[in-house]
């Protein structure tokens, strides 16, 4: 007769089991589960616990309640020694449930995984930490990773213990300081958070740093995400994608804020998802010829008033605009209708709230413990310690998870500036020294150079753009050759420099002339990116058109003479959504772009001229691809300070195509019979006309809109050995191409 082995020990006299019962830390593996003869399981709440043969289904033992509070204990009667697989038959007071123990399962990570992970070089953390639905054994579950090396204790909860940290404590890898369980029967869907006993001794709720899903906010729970796989249809697009962002590509960008573009017919709330952005989004910013959007960032984000600057959810997207399979559908979307999917992307800093990262296990993880070095002054955020190999790991996991597993085709890096300064809006005092005794961040230089390098290794064609404002050398030179490594750096200064400039009355303007001929002292010192951002259109520094001087038709004028600079000088574009309408007001992320407007024909007028600058930009190889090469630029017309008239030459390098002539008149008189030197005589022919009727213009001087010729003579001006007699229209921009 078979009789069943007696516990190893007296449950009530294990001082281990007490301090499970009261969530005090404790190796829940070493007590629950199957050891030896002995099975226990911590069922708060449960009536009888009886163990099955998992294949079978005979009953092996009957469950003991050992401990008030749900501990029960019992000795496994096993008629044939096969007693590997069970389950557990858990009698609640409102019915039965059949359970496999979480406990019984055998380590999970592998030793290569943690080893990756403690060095920082682990890069498929999106499929290894965080929530990942698998098989093991054959049962169906999620397991669950996180790093947290000081806390005493980590759990995982949800509504599926009833935010229970004892019931389902995790076990310590101490060699990686990453907790991990496996939990069966949870499925997609099931919302989750961390339950952590910190090192300090206070107990938090945090959500999951590696999660795949969110909550919509302002809940702040992970979310079990479900099968990953998707049909991209992009195969096409991806194999083309190194030479349409290459440096002597057109690449003119259009910035947007995925809630605010359009919002007031998507229903409650009035929030567009993927789905909807995807139909009206694409074919606008395709019929206008931009070649890239540009989403200010999507990870998932508390406070909606950040507008995704200060992320919490570095490797899901915000689940404000849908699930990620809905953006992923978002991204094909756009690779289908020829445009390429840059996304802002923030490992500069993160916010303090209290589910976040902010001393994740009870100390300074993921931040620094000196606020010196760890805390922002200017965004009240904390700075990622870059020092660490699991932070840097962390990091450049979230860029390849967008990237590879999103389809992304590049991040634009926000506030480098902050990042390779210690002293970045600081006094004296507040602020450490590198080991050197200098203000460079050298530990965040290594992880821009580590970056890089592992994103042009793994991701090829893919970019990265720095939006930095100081004039740190080599932002855009390969790292092998000192340089950080970024494929394009934001141009500040000319932006700030134009801006200034066209803010001025035009007859103050002649003083000024150093505004818009400075930039080409550094033009080719790096791969720029032209910017005209949101950061310009808010905070009172008004919107683009309100900026300008004079009455309404001066001010569009000004703002179309504008853009046929920036499109006419060299550079790659940006331009932030409601630019392109002349948007009166300053951009509000709660209410969406002044689509109305577009009554005005000096608006409307004004969307066509930026179509039908990309399509010049696009179509005339002198316009970009000499944008990162000195060599596609010659001033003409510079010192002409009296009338306020620019005029250069662009070129193709090492290419035939003809050259581009930019004429721009940044006054409000007419300059009749202007003469422009260029280098050869013969037929030009007009391509762009800023003050064509068909942009709200006049037709002013020129007469002929956009098709006029213009033949050059053998005249010597401006240093060329043949001109052009122009009339140039007030507040216009002129583009001729050699015949």
């Amino acid at each position: 007769m078979n009789r069943p082995e007696r516990p190893a020990r007296d449950a009530s006299r294990d001082p281990r089991l007490d301090a499970l019962v009261r969530g005090e830390p404790v190796d829940a593996f070493a007590v629950l589960g199957r050891h030896g003869a002995t099975i226990r399981s911590f069922q708060p709440g449960a009536r009888a616990v009886t163990v099955l043969d998992a294949t079978r289904g005979t009953v092996l033992a009957t469950l003991e309640c050992v401990h008030g509070d749900g501990l029960f204990e019992g000795a496994i009667v096993a008629p044939d020694g096969t007693t590997a697989g069970y389950r557990l038959r858990v009698q609640w007071p409102d019915g039965e449930q059949d359970l496999d123990d979480p406990y019984r399962f055998g380590l999970l990570l592998g030793e290569l995984d943690l080893h990756l992970f403690r060095e920082g070089r682990h890069r498929e953390l999106g499929r290894v930490m965080g929530a990942q639905p698998m098989v093991i054994d054959g049962v169906a579950g999620v397991r669950f990773a996180v790093w947290a090396p000081n806390a005493r204790r980590v759990s995982v909860v949800g509504p599926f213990n009833l935010w229970d940290g004892r019931r389902h404590p995790m076990r310590l890898r101490v060699e990686a300081g990453i907790w991990e369980l496996f939990v069966p029967q949870l499925a997609a869907g099931e919302v989750y958070k961390y339950e952590v006993l910190g090192a300090d001794g206070d107990r938090w709720l945090k959500a999951d740093p590696f999660a795949r899903q969110a909550e919509l906010p302002p809940d702040t729970a992970s979310v079990i995400p479900g099968p990953q796989a998707f049909a991209w249809r992009d195969a096409g697009w991806l194999a083309e994608r190194a030479t349409r962002q290459a440096r002597n590509a057109p690449i003119s960008l259009y910035e947007l804020h995925a809630g605010s573009w359009q919002r007031n017919d998507f229903g409650a709330g009035g929030v567009p998802d993927w789905d909807q952005l995807a139909a009206r989004l694409v074919p606008y910013v395709a019929g206008l010829g931009f070649t890239h959007i540009e989403l200010m960032p999507v990870m998932e984000h508390p406070f909606g008033g950040s507008w995704g600057y200060q992320p919490l959810g570095l490797y899901t997207p915000t689940a404000r605009h849908g699930s990620p399979e809905a953006f992923a559908r978002f991204v094909d979307a756009c690779h289908a209708a020829g445009i390429g999917v840059i996304l802002d992307w923030v490992p500069a800093h993160f916010p303090a709230d209290a589910h976040g990262l902010r001393r994740f296990d009870g100390t300074a993880l993921y931040e620094h413990e000196d606020p010196r070095e760890g805390y922002h002054p200017d965004w009240n955020t904390l700075i990622y310690n870059f020092g660490r190999n699991e932070v840097r790991g962390f990091l450049i996991g979230s860029a390849l998870h967008f990237i590879e597993h999103f389809h992304i085709d590049g991040l634009r890096v926000d506030a480098v500036a902050s990042m390779l300064h210690r002293d970045y809006s600081r006094k004296a005092g507040e602020w450490i020294p590198n080991l050197h005794g200098g203000r460079e961040n050298l530990e965040a230089v290594a992880f821009i150079r580590e970056l890089n390098t592992v994103l042009a290794e793994r991701c090829p064609g893919a970019i990265v753009i720095a939006e930095e404002s100081t004039s740190w050398p080599g932002v855009t030179a390969p790292v092998a050759q000192g340089g950080l490594g970024f494929a394009y750096k934001w141009n500040m200064g000319w932006m700030h420099d134009t801006l200034q400039y066209m803010a001025r009355e035009g007859v103050h303007r002649k003083f000024h002339h150093d505004d818009i001929t400075f930039g080409l002292m550094y033009a080719f010192s790096e791969a720029f990116v032209l910017p005209l951002s949101h950061d310009e259109v808010v905070h009172l520094k008004k919107a683009l058109v309100a900026k300008l001087p004079g009455d309404a038709w001066q001010r569009h004028a000004g703002l179309r003479a504008y853009y046929g600079l920036m499109w006419g000088y060299p550079g790659k574009k940006l331009l932030f959504m409601g630019g392109e309408i002349a948007q009166e007001r300053e951009w509000n992320h709660d209410i969406e772009l002044d689509w109305p407007g577009l009554a005005d024909p000096l608006k409307s007028g004004l969307q066509r001229l930026v179509g039908d600058l990309n399509a010049a930009y696009r179509d005339l190889p002198a316009l970009h691809r000499g944008d990162c090469d000195g060599r596609g630029f010659r001033w003409v017309v510079v010192d002409d300070t009296a009338n306020s008239v620019f005029a250069w030459l662009r070129f193709a390098p090492d290419s035939d195509a003809p050259p581009v002539l930019v004429v721009c008149n940044f006054t409000a008189v007419p300059r009749h019979g202007y003469r422009v030197g260029v280098h050869r005589p013969g037929a030009w022919r007009e391509r762009l006309n800023t003050d064509a009727a068909i942009y709200g213009g006049t037709d002013g001087c020129t007469g002929g809109g956009n098709g006029g010729v213009h033949i050059a003579e053998h005249h010597a001006s401006h240093g060329y050995p043949a001109s052009l007699v122009l009339d140039l229209p007030p507040l216009a921009c002129l583009m001729l191409v050699a015949a």
